[in-house]
């Protein structure tokens, strides 16, 4: 019978522990799912400001943020000398 009961509480403990691990993994993904939820509506946010207007050299941009939205989603863009990715790399101005 004591093993039993012994069993019993062994059990029970694991469960618990089980549902702890579960419920911080969870938490830990929603977190993570709202984070990113946050960080696409700031990128959204930002890339509704501009539109294509056939702008394709840095001195016509107004920001660095303008310029790789430019090289990103706009045809012809002449901004990314070395192909890497960064515009307007020796602009000064930003």
């Amino acid at each position: 019978m004591k093993k039993f009961i012994l069993f019993a509480l062994l059990a029970f403990g694991a469960w618990k522990g089980y549902e702890h691990f579960i419920g911080a993994k969870s938490s830990a993904a929603a977190e993570v799912s709202s984070l990113s939820t946050a960080d696409t509506a700031v990128a959204t946010t930002k890339t509704a400001a501009f539109h294509c207007d056939g702008r394709q050299h840095c001195t016509q941009m107004t920001s660095r943020a303008e310029a790789e939205f430019f090289i990103r989603h706009c045809p012809d863009t002449k901004m990314d000398g070395d192909r890497d990715g960064e515009p307007c790399e020796n602009d000064s101005r930003f």
